[in-house]
């Protein structure tokens, strides 16, 4: 008999990480739905990406759990953890394409590298992943000869080369311009819906996110501060959470690190 899928994809189970002293994430629990855009949000240094790295079992979880497909990532075999990382997709903050290979030949790399594919088949994968992202004219160029906005579709093509089940996005609207910022928003949320994948955004750009997500997490203080639908978390009165939607400079988010008062720091000085 066959079990029924659980609705989550990934869920992290009162889970704490930290470097040496330094608490990332404290005692997190959150799940990411199948088939559904999750954002991952918060200030800088909360832990977002952290996260996606203890996803790809980069890092193991301190305490807690974190489970892809009901398998804990952290207890898995290096083999099974190889055969789960095939069933994900990262797009890098940057792109990190080869810079010495083709635009065709950088999507081309992890059928070569992961499969027994034929070279006929593989080109037509890359051609049809190439359409997709909008940029199967450009096969033959290299990166150096492509825009910023380019370059992150052909590594988004890539990342999706092997038909992942879950796609990871690490600031992947960080340095565009707003014509390709929001193409690549688009982009991310057709690719999701038309491949029936589940996807993670990573992301500080609260306006074009909202607009893709399905569900936002917010993360702060090694806590989760909130989560739930863009349209609930705009709704909100908890004042960490109106200051983030927001973008405002006053809040439980100071602008200035604790410091002596500015008089007695200049009286000192005169001293």
């Amino acid at each position: 008999m066959t079990l029924p899928l659980s609705p989550l994809l990934v869920e992290l189970k009162n889970l704490s990480f930290g470097y040496g002293d330094r608490v990332i994430l404290n005692d997190i629990s959150f799940g990411i739905p199948r088939g559904k855009v999750t954002a991952l949000m918060g200030v800088s240094g909360g832990g977002k990406t952290t996260v996606l790295r203890l996803i790809g079992g980069q890092y193991s979880a301190q305490q807690g759990q974190l489970t892809f497909d009901g398998q804990d990532v952290g207890q898995m075999s290096t083999e099974a953890l190889y055969a789960a990382r095939r069933r994900m997709g990262m797009l890098f903050q940057f792109g990190a394409l080869f810079t010495d290979m083709n635009v065709f030949d950088n999507v081309a790399f992890p059928l070569r590298e992961h499969t027994q594919m034929s070279e006929a088949m593989v080109r037509d994968i890359v051609l049809m992943k190439l359409d997709a992202v909008g940029l199967r004219g450009a096969r033959h160029l290299k990166p150096s000869e492509i825009s910023g906005g380019m370059g992150r579709r052909v590594a988004l093509a890539r990342a999706i080369a092997l038909d992942p089940d879950l796609m990871m996005y690490d600031e992947p609207f960080a340095g565009l311009d707003p014509i390709s910022l929001g193409t690549a928003a688009r982009l991310i949320r057709r690719l999701n819906d038309s491949l029936g994948i589940t996807s993670v955004v990573v992301s500080h750009d609260v306006d074009e996110t909202f607009q893709i997500a399905d569900h936002v997490v917010i993360l702060a203080n090694g806590k989760v501060a909130a989560q739930g639908t863009p349209e609930a978390l705009r709704q909100t009165t908890d004042p960490l959470i109106h200051q983030f939607v927001n973008g405002l400079s006053d809040g439980p988010v100071h602008f200035h690190y604790p410091a002596t008062s500015v008089a007695d720091d200049f009286a000192r000085g005169a001293a």
